[in-house]
């Protein structure tokens, strides 16, 4: 309980090692701890740091953070930040810029999409950490050549169905930030995007109306599941595990669970680029992650910026790649060896990465996700035209700061 407490004040117990307080999720692999503790040895006695685990949901981890920077506390030292919260931290002036060397160190050999969700107003706020993104899985014994596009998906599905073969196409359609997301990847791989490039007001337009237009033929289709409203990633990967389907949207979290709780069916599990809008622009599906900032309230922030790039030095991102199934950010991984071994479709992720697309940068995010994903669910009700003409006014109203958000 002492040491707790002196560990709370920013120093270890009879020493004036400084303590550095690392929040961020919670992680099962060991992977983090290993790093805090490798970066707390190679400082030299500097600095300790210390792993605090956020809770599990990201809402909760934001509604911790907001409220303890809010109070300016400073025993905050390094914050995991979901890759759409930079900027509403960084206009609320909780976290610091990145300048000179650290930033340097912070960019270099860094994949360019995720630096995009660390940078607000020209000016870096964060580094990135880890990234995620979504590729096509499907069944070979089933399809034995992948859609290239939306529309050859549904139609090999069709097919299918008409067989008397498993059909489904697993995405996320539940009411919550996963409907964003698969909205976001549709809208930018039509070749739009859901705010300006300035983040100032919607932009949707005939992109938009098409992405909307493509998740309601999904969801009339014979390749939804019944329980599309209700699915997130694992709904999905459970789906998909139980042979009731062909085609599943998801992270890469779905190979190693198939290997171990479907053997059978894994002799068929094969992936392949997110299907494409036109078949003549690269789909741009939607990145996850998580991004380190250091606290604007932290009583070290020098040693602070120092152990953030430690935690995500090429050591530590390979140990979270190959431990904790976490896509690293530095562009390098991607060739070594051991990674390409416990990845085998890492080509195929770093394909992604490259040509991805980012959620909407802007404080107000949370607003604005909650008006696309309100708005689009369920996708059966989905209008296209008036869809998007509600999506864009409640937009609107959230980028001013007026109305009531659903």
């Amino acid at each position: 309980m002492l040491a707790s407490v002196l560990a709370a004040c920013g120093s270890d117990e009879g020493s004036d090692r400084p303590v550095l307080n690392w929040y961020n999720f919670p992680d099962d692999s060991g992977a983090l701890q290993k790093a805090a503790d490798r970066c707390s040895q190679a400082s030299g006695g500097r600095y300790r740091i210390s792993y605090n685990k956020l809770p599990r949901a990201a809402d909760g981890q934001r509604q911790q953070l907001v409220r303890r920077l809010a109070a300016e506390d400073d025993s905050l030292d390094i914050l995991g930040l979901d890759v759409t919260w930079a900027a509403e931290f960084a206009e609320a002036r909780w976290i610091r810029e990145w300048t000179g060397a650290a930033k340097q160190q912070a960019v270099e050999g860094t994949l360019r999409v995720p630096l995009q969700t660390s940078t607000w107003k020209g000016k870096l706020y964060a580094v990135p950490y880890n990234t995620n993104t979504q590729l096509l899985w499907y069944r070979k014994d089933l399809v034995p050549t992948p859609p290239r596009t939306w529309a050859e998906m549904l139609d090999m599905a069709g097919a299918l169905a008409r067989q008397g073969k498993p059909h489904f196409v697993e995405i996320q359609g539940a009411q919550y930030e996963g409907l964003t997301v698969w909205f976001n990847t549709l809208i930018n791989s039509a070749g739009g995007s859901i705010l300006n490039a300035s983040a100032t007001e919607p932009s949707l337009g005939p992109p938009a109306v098409r992405a909307a237009g493509i998740m309601r033929d999904l969801a009339k289709s014979p390749a939804a599941d019944p329980s599309l409203p209700n699915q997130m990633e694992d709904q999905n990967r459970l789906a998909m595990e139980s042979g009731v389907a062909a085609f599943e949207l998801n992270y890469p979290f779905v190979y190693p669970s198939m290997k171990a709780n479907n053997p059978a069916l894994f002799k068929n599990f094969r992936w392949a680029p997110y299907p494409r809008v036109d078949a003549n622009r690269p789909a741009r599906p939607t990145i996850g992650g998580i991004d380190l900032a250091v606290s604007a309230y932290s009583r070290h922030p020098d040693l602070a910026f120092e152990a953030a790039l430690c935690l995500r030095n090429r050591e530590n991102q390979l140990t979270a790649a190959l431990e904790g199934g976490l896509p690293p950010t530095l562009r390098a991984l991607y060739d070594e060896p051991a990674f390409m071994k416990e990845y085998p479709f890492s080509r195929e992720v770093l394909a992604a990465l490259e040509s991805a697309s980012v959620r909407p940068l802007t404080p107000a995010y949370q607003n604005v996700s909650i008006a696309v994903s309100h708005t689009l669910s369920p996708p059966s009700g989905i209008k296209p035209e008036s869809s998007i003409d509600t999506i864009r006014e409640q937009i609107d109203d959230a980028l001013r700061s007026e109305g009531v958000i659903p």
